[in-house]
């Protein structure tokens, strides 16, 4: 299973920016939170219109 992991993670890069659903899965909550946190202020867009992944790192981190 690990190995399954490792692979998994080389073939496939982690993304720099995420949609506001790939963030609700990531964080375990609802796409709906994660809209309001963006209008909260909490999670800023970039220009694309998506999520930095180093913001999701740091909600990771404090959940």
């Amino acid at each position: 299973m690990r190995r399954a992991m490792q692979l998994y993670a080389e073939t496939h890069p982690r993304p720099t920016q995420v949609t506001q659903l790939q963030a609700a899965e990531m964080l375990g909550i609802s796409r709906h939170t994660v809209s309001k946190m963006v209008k909260m202020g909490q999670f800023k867009l970039n220009k694309c219109g998506m999520i930095p992944i180093e913001l999701i790192d740091e909600a990771r981190a404090v959940v």
